[in-house]
């Protein structure tokens, strides 16, 4: 049965939950099929997070109807709002990720900009007695410390853990949204995003992106693993929900042999593009990132890994393998220059990476 590629699509970017690694699939999408995407106002990196979402954080949105195809940077969700943006056949994805691993990735990662983090030792020692250093008056700063996911989804990440109050919300998220991923399933994931937007292949291949070197990650005791299911059981009842109907959702699709066969191909062809674009075919330390301008974010603890690109690309080859480990903030900021030329440019503090991705055409053109 054939289908047709969805082009309408809304993603919302949790937090730690290999969401970059997702923006940048969809970055690729946006420019191969000369798509409009909703990019952050002005100097706004982020569509308004973690205030919950405005029309008004969008770029030159003037009028409910005057849609975007694409919408993906990290903003808080607010379906009204988000729904005047876009069109009404869009597809609304998003991921989620084991609390567990979740909350560890945000505590080194945003260890000095939420304070229940910067006044504990370790995420250990946080975890033994969270509320010694989580104060609801932080309300606004401690997003990252409890139950990040239900906040990213728009809802209150300090509410009572209540059944039936659980019951309306992952309702609310299942009228909203028509699939969502499972970061700790990352390649499975990938395959059933292709599958239900009628993607190819290479729209959906990737390199891991936002990652962090393995020094930098805290190994929890199994008392702290069991400590963030209770202390985040908001995000962990979500997982638990999203969980179950990702693999059943996947028995529809195509079946587990189906998927495995799919996983296979799908790794066999980023290896083979590992093996094309990069000279190291895996990421490096933010010492040994030869182009400042493949330089991503870096944050807290957090030793954020890049690429290292080979050095004899082909012009064929360049383009894409460019795109492809361009950090968030960067592409972002490109994308942004093309739909917006009359715009002041998004000042990121990079090097003007803009040049050394286009000295190899002759015009930003959008192929």
């Amino acid at each position: 049965m054939s289908c047709h590629a969805k082009t309408n699509v809304m993603f919302l970017k949790t937090h730690k939950t290999a969401s970059s690694t997702i923006l940048n699939i969809l970055f690729r999408f946006t420019e191969k099929h000369n798509l409009t995407i909703a990019l952050p106002a002005d100097q706004l990196v982020h569509l308004g997070y973690p205030e919950t979402f405005m029309t008004s954080f969008v770029e030159e949105f003037q009028t409910t109807g005057q849609n975007y195809n694409i919408m993906c940077n990290h903003l808080r969700f607010n379906h009204l709002e988000v729904q005047k943006v876009m069109a009404e056949n869009t597809f609304y994805f998003s991921i989620l990720r084991n609390p567990v691993s979740q909350l560890e990735s945000s505590y080194v990662y945003y260890k000095d900009a939420a304070p229940a983090f910067r006044m504990s030792k370790d995420v250990n020692e946080y975890l033994t007695s969270p509320m010694d250093y989580y104060h609801k008056g932080n309300y606004k700063e401690n997003i990252y410390a409890k139950n990040n996911m239900w906040f990213d989804f728009g809802y209150d990440n300090n509410a009572e853990d209540n059944e039936s109050y659980i019951q309306v919300v992952l309702e609310e998220i299942e009228q909203n949204f028509h699939l969502v991923l499972i970061a700790d399933y990352f390649d499975e994931s990938t395959i059933l995003l292709k599958h239900t937007l009628c993607w190819d292949l290479d729209d959906v291949i990737y390199f891991k992106l936002n990652s962090r070197s393995k020094d930098t990650v805290q190994t929890l005791t199994p008392e702290s693993k069991e400590r963030v299911k209770v202390w985040c059981s908001l995000d962990w009842k979500l997982y638990l929900h999203f969980n179950q109907s990702f693999w059943k959702r996947i028995q529809e699709t195509m079946g587990l042999e189906e998927l495995e066969k799919e996983v296979n191909h799908l790794r066999a062809r980023q290896k083979e593009l590992m093996e094309t674009c990069l000279s190291d075919q895996k990421p490096v330390e933010k010492t040994l990132i030869k182009d400042k301008a493949l330089m991503p974010f870096q944050s807290g603890a957090a030793n954020i890994l890049s690429y290292n690109l080979n050095q004899d690309l082909d012009n064929m080859s360049l383009r894409p393998c460019q795109k492809m480990v361009m950090p968030e903030l960067q592409y972002m900021s490109y994308l942004y220059a093309l739909q917006h030329p009359h715009k002041k440019g998004k000042q990121l503090g990079f090097p003007l990476f803009l040049n050394s991705f286009q000295e190899n055409k002759s015009s930003p053109s959008r192929n």
